[in-house]
Formats: C-alpha cells, sequence, structure tokens
C-alpha cells in the first residue's frame, strides 16, 4: 500500500512539475535590423508582443542592429539568460548558425533563405504567395490598361515568390494583362518607392503592388488602386478609398508553436515554411473594406473558391523565387 501511495505521489509530482514549466514564463529575445514599424520586422515584434501580453513569455528586443554587430548582440543575449532568439539571419547565415552551434542550450528561430541547421536553429521565410495569387485574381479584374505595376525591395526570393504568384493570378483571369516591375534597392525608403511608383504610373499602369511603404501615397496622389503586403495598407498606411486588399503575413502560431516546444523541453531545428502559409494561419487576404461591393462579382466568387481549395489542399500556388521582370 505505502508502495502504491509513494508512486502516487511521484506521478503527482512529476505531472505538477511539468504543469509548473508550461506555466512558467521564459526570456525570449528578438533582434531586427530595421526599426519595428518596418513591416517584416514588426509581424514578428507584434506576435512576441502577443505572446508577452498572453503571459507566456518575458519579452526584450533590440532593433536597428547592422549586420555587422548582429552577432554580437546574439551572443549577448544568449549569455544574458534568453531560452530563445528570434530575428534574422539573412546575409549573416553562416555566422549566425555558428552562435546557434555554440549555444546548443538556446532555441533560435531565424528568418533565413536557407534550412534548418544542426539540433536548436529554426529557419522561417516569408510565404505569402497564396494571397499574393488571389489580390492577383483581383488585379487582374479591375485593371482598366492592362497595365499593372510592382514595386519591390530587393530581389530576393522572399519578394520574387509573391510578385510571381501575384502576376500569375491576373494572368489566370486576364491573359492580356503586363507587368512593370522595380526594386528601389532598400527596406524601408518611402521616398524612394514612392519616386519608383510615379515612373509606373507615367508607363501606363492603373494598379500598383506595393511591396514596399511609400507606394500607396504615389497610388492615392495619382488616384489609381494599390494592394498591400504584409501588413494591412487599407488600415495601417492611409490606404482607404485605394487599396483593394491586402496580402497579410502573421507569426503568432508559429511563436507559439515554438515557445510551448522551448517551455516542454522538446525544441527542435524545424523549416517553418508552413507556419507562414494559409493551412497554419500564417497567412491571409485582408477584408476588402469600402472595396467590397467595387471587386467584380465573378472575381469575389473566384476568390472565394481558390481560398477554399488553398484551405483544404487541392489548389497549389506554384513557388518561383527567380527575378521576375516587366513584360513591357
Amino acid at each position: 500500500m505505502k508502495k502504491i501511495i509513494s508512486a502516487i505521489v511521484v506521478g503527482v509530482a512529476v505531472l505538477v512539475g511539468a504543469t509548473s514549466a508550461m506555466a512558467e514564463k521564459i526570456k525570449v529575445a528578438g533582434i531586427y535590423t530595421v526599426p519595428v514599424q518596418q513591416k517584416w520586422a514588426g509581424t514578428l515584434h507584434r506576435a512576441l508582443v502577443a505572446a508577452e501580453k498572453a503571459g507566456e513569455i518575458e519579452y526584450v528586443f533590440s532593433e536597428k542592429v547592422a549586420n555587422t554587430d548582429y552577432v554580437r548582440v546574439m551572443r549577448e543575449y544568449a549569455e544574458s539568460g534568453v531560452k530563445m532568439i528570434v530575428g534574422e539571419a539573412f546575409g549573416i547565415s553562416r555566422e549566425a548558425r555558428k552562435v546557434a552551434k555554440d549555444y546548443p542550450e538556446i532555441a533560435f528561430l531565424m528568418g533565413d533563405p536557407g534550412d534548418k541547421y544542426g539540433d536548436n536553429f529554426s529557419a522561417f521565410d516569408n510565404y505569402i504567395h497564396e494571397p499574393c495569387y488571389l489580390m492577383g485574381v483581383i488585379a487582374g479584374s479591375m485593371t482598366k490598361t492592362n497595365k499593372i505595376g510592382m514595386v519591390g525591395g530587393y530581389p530576393i526570393g522572399e519578394v520574387n515568390r509573391l510578385f510571381h504568384a501575384f502576376m500569375a493570378g491576373a494572368k489566370s483571369v486576364n491573359p492580356d494583362v503586363e507587368f512593370k516591375v522595380s526594386f528601389i534597392g532598400s527596406w524601408y525608403d518611402p521616398p524612394k518607392a514612392k519616386e519608383f511608383a510615379y515612373a509606373q504610373v507615367e508607363a501606363g499602369v492603373d494598379i500598383l503592388y506595393a511591396e514596399r511603404a511609400g507606394v500607396v501615397d504615389a497610388a492615392r496622389e495619382k488616384g489609381i488602386l494599390a494592394f498591400g503586403n504584409v501588413n494591412d495598407m487599407n488600415k495601417e498606411e492611409n490606404g482607404k478609398d485605394v487599396v483593394v486588399a491586402s496580402a497579410l503575413w502573421h507569426m503568432e502560431n508559429a511563436i507559439n508553436y515554438a515557445v510551448g516546444q522551448v517551455k516542454a523541453g522538446t525544441y527542435k531545428a524545424e523549416n517553418y515554411k508552413e507556419w507562414t502559409m494559409m493551412q497554419k494561419g500564417g497567412a491571409s487576404l485582408s477584408p476588402f473594406y469600402e472595396f467590397d461591393t467595387k471587386i467584380p462579382a465573378a472575381a469575389k466568387a473566384k476568390v472565394e473558391e481558390l481560398s477554399a481549395k488553398i484551405m483544404a489542399g487541392e489548389f497549389e500556388v506554384e513557388i518561383i523565387d527567380s527575378e521576375p521582370k516587366s513584360t513591357y
């Protein structure tokens, strides 16, 4: 009888210990090369702030960290007692992986064009190409000149796949549509993006895909429509009556999944690609707001049909990471 009671006590103690560990907050550091107001970093920042508000983590962060200083900051946080580091390794992949290898007890969840590494370095990238395809369907249905402009930061896979998906969606409903593609050579330079957008309007486009901040302002001033990227540009970038819809990126589910693993002691290196796509809640198409009654009914029906098929795994939007080119 004593043995049975002892076994029960031990079992309860283990259960209580595990529950207590899951309930405890873990310290998480975010490291960003740009201000958290920038869309990409902002998506990660918002997800981590939400996890902190939910009582899951204690969150600290550094912003505007230059690539040349990034590894030092990673190591400082690793030495400070954080359990998880979230950030970006674009351009410093090899160096970031070395840091992860040197701190095997810390979970690293890093934006990176490559794959997972070792036991504790998970990689993610921005795979919101599915809602970009859906936006293309709408844009191809709404253009009157059959000329659409696209202004992006750099021609890297993360951006290229969104442009290609948008173009494919437009072509699927309007084979005559043509595209003007420009890259500004910066992740955050609204005045420059605005200038490039002006040039595209002069070239005859009547719809703009605003991959970068600044393009929506140009569309407003020129009296044409725009489509947004990553954040809801209709609401967050003065896009009322200008931005028809935005392809949204969400990292809350991915962050919660990683935090849960760290707390449970089961964190392992993974590729988080699927966590940034529609099926796992990592991507979505924004509401149409004031454009809800202005979008052609056939286009709205097509978007609804394709959305259901994507969520059911019955329709796959092709991922093309090569640099897109202007078609006129």
